[in-house]
């Protein structure tokens, strides 16, 4: 949970980092605001004249210049309230795109296990929602100070001018808001945060529904997820209903209190007027000029309950900013040529809080060779390639690049050594050249078409009309898993790096395609620091060395040849894999 800070000191930081930087425009815009706001006052006093000499003293000269002074209020104000607006709207929006940028990429730099613990839905309302939610508090707060408060201090000084004491009996009940004004903004931050998280699971509800379509509709889970997500809008629908009771109320009480005041002054005022001590045309422009203040006013109480309800927001969004990944480039990063280099594990043990992945494991995949990570499911195949890649920091023991830990490289020099081609290929919702290229602009049109020949997409690049233009689709659901696989290929194809990481990377292919994509690898392969996660056998048999890892360790190594003479895991795996290939081709047969 987010640690509480003041809704002052979250709207501080706010103009800090993201609205500070438009002060220009904010001041051209303050400035309009403070013109609006200062005819309304000088269109209340208008009305005075307008009676006193118009209306009641039949002055026809005085009748032009009152009347073109009214008008020529309300052309200024047209103007100045045209400019503002348009200027706070870019405002809001530049700083809140601003924000939202920021705190994607500052996601993006926090470890793996972040995500791991946090849902996508609660991910993305982070960057959508609590950013929008916040999106215009600048600009309602501006427009009250410039606005609403300028239009106030007009309008005060005209009625008090008019009669001090009239004023003090109009904002007698003011003072009794204080106390509720502080219960009320307690209220609506409780609330907003409740809603904030009901939106966050509503999200995570869509993004489970959207990613998983097929499997709800293959096992008619249809009414149990739209139940689910009934649920969670009707939470959002309750809380939305009492964040609005809580910011009306004050207004609402502003009302009551304003009504009240009016009540006393048409008292003490007719009585005046009736004697002949005041005349019609003040009490005229007195009660315009606080019945022009009612609107500010009630806007002005109901900013608590949107401070509050951005507050919420910000709140959850500086929690996230000032979140830090553990896992960074060190300050003085080491060099080393990742293409002459051995990959070592030594001694390394990882585990996910309590569970341990890996036991102690060590092993040596030498430069320029195929080495492949054979083990039943679990072993920690993979984590071993999260290690190498630094995407999870063992507790104990090294991974190393020769003599070099992989926890001294820069992370981008580090990962821009390793091509990684895994068992699910992640496509963007983009054309395949793009899910190819990845917004490298630097590669010639004849490197491209060389490396889609060699991964064989231009296989299936024949059948679509728009050849490398054609979209690849949400998640690459134009294509197939083989044809996805093959774009994957394509682009470890096009990085050319000097370690290449490969987990069952022919996994989603018929046995026709795996066999050509088997030779496109090894080509690949050829001079390259490999390692291939394998649960086939079969496909790496011609690995120089191959790792059998057993429970989180390395418990053989050697060639295949070399492993089945031994006898052991790697034997068993292989003649239970051998005999179910048999049985297969027997049933088939």
């Amino acid at each position: 949970m987010p640690e509480t800070q003041t809704s002052t000191k979250l709207m501080g930081r706010l103009w800090r980092d993201y609205v500070g930087a438009h002060w220009k425009w904010i001041a051209v815009a303050f400035a309009m605001m403070v013109v609006e706001g200062s005819t309304v006052g000088l269109l209340s006093w208008m009305l005075q004249p307008m009676f006193d000499r118009v209306f009641i003293g039949g002055n026809f000269g005085a009748l032009w210049w009152v009347g073109t002074a009214i008008l020529g209020l309300f052309v200024v104000r047209a103007f100045s309230g045209v400019i503002y607006r348009v200027l706070l709207v870019r405002v809001a929006q530049r700083s809140s795109t601003d924000m939202q940028i920021d705190m994607l990429g500052h996601m993006m730099t926090l470890d793996s296990t972040y995500f791991q613990k946090n849902a996508p839905g609660y991910l993305m309302e982070r960057v959508q929602g609590d950013t929008q939610a916040v999106q215009n508090i600048w600009q309602v707060l501006i427009s009250s100070i410039g606005r609403d408060v300028v239009a106030l201090a007009s309008l005060f000084t005209v009625a008090v001018s008019i009669d001090w004491v009239w004023t003090a009996v109009a904002l007698i009940g003011i003072p009794v808001l204080i106390l509720p004004t502080r219960a009320l903004q307690k209220y609506v931050r409780r609330k907003t945060g409740q809603m904030r998280d009901q939106a966050t699971q509503r999200s995570t509800r869509l993004d489970e529904i959207f990613h998983g379509i097929n499997p709800i509709k293959l096992n008619g889970m249809e009414g149990y997820q739209l139940n689910r997500f009934r649920a969670v809008v009707d939470g959002i629908v309750t809380a939305q209903v009492k964040t609005t009771a809580g910011t009306s109320m004050l207004p609402g009480m502003i009302d009551i209190m304003t009504g009240v005041g009016f009540f006393g002054v048409l008292l003490l005022g007719g009585s005046e007027i009736i004697e002949g001590e005041k005349t019609v045309g003040q009490f005229m422009s007195f009660f315009t000029a606080m019945a022009l203040a009612f609107q500010p006013l009630r806007r002005l109480g109901g900013l608590t309950g949107t401070f509050q309800i951005a507050a919420a927001s910000l709140e959850r969004l500086y929690y996230i900013f000032d979140l830090r990944p553990t896992i960074t480039t060190p300050a003085a990063p080491a060099r080393i040529a990742a293409a002459n280099a051995d990959i070592v594990f030594d001694d390394v043990h990882f585990a996910y809080e309590t569970e341990k992945v890996l036991n102690g494991v060590s092993f040596t995949a030498k430069v320029g060779k195929t080495t492949a990570l054979v083990g039943a499911s679990g072993a920690g195949k993979s984590t071993v390639f999260n290690v190498l890649t630094r995407l999870v920091e063992p507790q104990s023991g090294q991974a190393r690049l020769g003599d070099t830990p992989v926890t001294a490289l820069a992370l981008a020099e580090l990962r821009g050594q390793i091509s990684v081609v895994t068992q699910d290929a992640l496509l963007f919702d983009e054309t395949i050249r793009e899910n190819i290229l990845l917004g490298r602009t630097d590669i010639p049109e004849s490197r491209l078409n060389e490396v889609v020949e060699a991964a064989h997409v231009a296989d299936f690049l024949r059948q679509l009309p728009a050849g490398l233009e054609s979209p690849a689709g949400p998640r690459g659901s134009n294509l197939s898993g083989g044809q996805r696989q093959r774009v994957a290929i394509a682009r470890a194809l096009l990085r050319d790096t000097p370690i290449l990481l490969l987990d069952e990377a022919t996994s989603a292919l018929d046995a026709q395609s795996e066999a050509v994509i088997q030779a496109a690898l090894e080509r690949l392969s050829h001079g390259r620091t490999t390692l291939v996660i394998a649960h086939r056998l079969a496909t790496i048999r011609g690995a120089d060395s191959i790792v059998v890892m057993d429970r989180g360790e390395a418990v053989d190594q050697g060639t295949h040849e070399e492993l089945l003479a031994r006898g052991g895991i790697y034997a068993d795996l292989h003649r239970l894999q051998f005999d179910r290939a048999l049985h297969d081709a027997e049933r088939d047969g």
